[in-house]
Parts: structure tokens; sequence; C-alpha cells
């Protein structure tokens, strides 16, 4: 595959499951797309309303309370999209369409490797068209109380310097550094599940939320164990979940970053809203195609029975 030029999917692949907070089935299927086209959601089965396409795109979210959701002006269309963006830009896709006939996007095993497999399972295909960034020009910086979330320049690519804080002895403070290449992403992000805590699962609950999650899907965290059988996937799962969960609102950008995104204390909230305060300031980026990039501007790449309630809560996720 050529280094520089735009990818798409070589042929459409379906996945399946159940929506994290809706506990709703819900088909989900990535076509290809031409080149330009950047990544498109496809909402259909609405109950006798027409089929609705919005694109990927910070402007289109509607809530990052629990998730990262985006909609239209008629309302939400696609809910906890994070994990599917995160496998599309992890991977390098530059070009696709998200179809799916349900509210949420399925949550699969918690993580972004299913998703990682249907894209290995479609293949990549190389465009003609050059692939462009968004080259950040200088700092910006988002503060939401004792969270903050940084943009700085970076010559190489996007990187992720991302810090967490829980009151919880299996957490507490964990950081992740990574330069975010497909390989990198593949090997140090894609697997990371999202994670609950058991005492948070009443006040979910209510609120109608969390209602798919089981240990099958969501890291299970009680006041002193990991309640999962299997265990912790990684040591520092917990941190690396939430840079995966970055690299899927980042791509909400519209196209790579050349960038170091740091976050402290951060989540959907705060990732997107560094996005659009990036955006929202036009001396503080400018577009660059892949011609005037170095090669490793990676991160768009050369590839080849509980029920829990997920960390959603606004500072945390």
């Amino acid at each position: 595959m050529k280094a520089g030029q735009q990818t798409t999917l070589r042929t459409d692949v379906v996945v399946a499951g159940i929506g994290v907070h809706s506990g709703q089935p819900v088909t989900l299927t990535l076509h290809p797309a031409d080149a330009g086209t950047g990544i498109l959601v496809l909402r259909t089965g609405r109950d006798g309303a027409p089929d609705s396409e919005i694109r990927a795109d910070v402007r289109a979210v509607t809530s990052t309370t629990f998730a990262t959701v985006l909609g239209d002006s008629d309302g939400p269309l696609c809910a906890t999209a994070e994990h599917v963006l995160a496998a599309l830009a992890g991977l390098g896709v530059d070009n696709a369409v998200i179809e799916l006939d349900g509210p949420e996007v399925p949550i699969m095993d918690g993580s972004a490797a299913p998703f990682v497999a249907a894209i290995d399972q479609a293949g990549l295909r190389t465009l003609a068209a050059r692939r462009r960034y968004i080259k950040v020009l200088k700092p910006v910086r988002v503060r939401k109380d004792d969270a903050w979330g940084e943009l700085r320049p970076n010559e190489q690519g996007l990187r992720l310097e991302t810090d967490i804080e829980f009151d919880h002895p299996l957490i507490g403070r964990q950081s992740c550094a990574i330069d975010v290449t497909p390989q990198a992403f593949r090997r140090a992000l894609a697997r990371a599940r999202t994670f609950g805590f058991l005492r948070d699962v009443a006040k979910l609950w209510s609120a109608g939320l969390a209602l798919g999650a089981n240990f099958d899907n969501t890291l299970v965290v009680s006041d002193d164990r990991v309640l999962n059988p299997d265990g912790l996937r990684f040591a520092d799962e917990f941190v690396r979940h939430k840079a995966l969960d970055a690299v899927g609102d980042l791509a909400l950008a519209g196209a790579p970053l050349m960038a170091t995104y740091r976050s402290v204390r951060g989540g959907h909230s705060l990732n997107c809203a560094v996005v659009s305060a990036l955006l929202g300031d036009r001396t503080a980026w400018t577009i660059v195609e892949a011609s005037h990039a170095p090669r490793r501007v990676g991160g768009h790449a050369d590839v080849g029975a509980g029920l829990v309630a997920p960390a959603y809560r606004p500072d945390v996720s």
C-alpha cells in the first residue's frame, strides 16, 4: 500500500451485537467510500422514518455524557461511536460509511478489537488522492474543573499522552504515552476494554442506561477486585482504554491530526471540547497533504453474568 495515499475498504463487512446502554440488538456494516468522502454514518431502520446520513464530525456531536453520540437537528442517530471510529482512524481508513440499523454501535467485547478484525477481513484499498492532514500550529488547551486537554504541534504525526486518576485501589493514577501508528494501535490500544464500577449500577439502570452491559463486554470493578474471570488484558488496561476513546473522539476533527494530545483526567466531553476549540481557531491549524508530511505521520496508515455500569461519567470517561 502506498504511503501518503487515501484509503478505503476493499469490500463491505458486517458485525452485529447489542448496545451497551440501550441493550438493543444492532447490525453495523462498514462500506467502502470514494476519496474525499471521509467517514459517514448512515442510520437505517427507524420505524418508517427515512434513512439519515451524517458526517462523523465534532459538529455532529449531540452528547458526551455517557459516550460520544452523533446526530442531527432531529436528534441522536449513532450512540457510542468512539470504538468503531477509533478502529477506522487507528488503522488508517480515510473513507468509509458506517451503516447501522439501531440507535447505538454494538459494544462487542468492549474494545475496538472486533472492529479491527472486521476491517482486516474487508481489507484496505489505496485510492488515487493524497491524504490530507490537520497540522496543529500552536497549543490549544481546554480545562474543565480538574481535567484538561491540550493539542500541541507535532511534525511526526499523532501522539497521545493520557493520564487518569480514580479514587480506587485498583486504578489510582495511570499514564500512557503512545505514537499512534497502525502497528502501535493494534498492539497497545485496540484490545483495551471499557470498564465500569459495580457500585454505579443502580443509578445508571434507573436512568435507563447500561442495559446491555455484562461481563462479556465490560471490565467489571468491585471495591477491591476485577470481577471478570479472565482478569485484565493489560496491567494498565484502564488508561489504555481512555487513550483508545481519545483516538475515536479525535477522529471527529475530520482528518488525521499532526499533533500531540495531552489529556489529564479527561474523557469524551473534554476530547470533543478540545477538537471544537482547535477547529474554532483558524490560526491554530492548517491543512497539509501527505507529500508535505513526514512518512511516519502515521496514525492513518499503511496496513495492511452480572450487569454493570460503564465508567462514562462526564468527568472521567
